[in-house]
């Protein structure tokens, strides 16, 4: 069973950009993807980026293309979700979660079977 872990949260100006990294401790065969999800007050969780574990396939929520950015370090056994352009509506608290969901799910949460704690992200003046 793998734990993931985030760090890397903040409070940040609109405008500004923050690195959240997922370190995913445990066995490595028992994911093929990891993913961040989000989650603000009084709203439901919902899906940021997502990345298999060994192609180079990622996915993003139409809010945050062209601002964030997915990576892996297989040798790390991390995931970074860089964020650029962030605005007061990226406040949330952030979720890492691996798992081995379909291609037709991996925007989802459906097939991620591990989550993390979360970081909170604050985006204000």
């Amino acid at each position: 069973q793998v734990q993931p872990v985030e760090s890397g949260g903040g409070l940040v100006q609109p405008g500004g950009s923050l690195t959240l990294s997922c370190s995913a401790s445990g066995s490595s065969g028992s994911y093929n993807a990891m993913g961040w999800f989000r989650q603000a007050p009084g709203k439901e969780r919902e899906f940021v980026a997502a990345i298999r574990w060994s192609s180079p396939m990622t996915r993003y929520a139409d809010a945050v293309k062209d601002r964030f950015s997915i990576s892996r370090d297989n040798a790390k056994n991390r995931v970074l979700l860089r964020m650029n352009s962030l605005k007061p509506e990226d406040t949330a608290v952030y979720f890492c979660a691996a798992g081995r969901p379909i291609a037709s799910s991996i925007g989802t949460m459906r097939g991620y079977t591990s989550w993390g704690q979360g970081t909170q992200v604050t985006i204000s003046e």
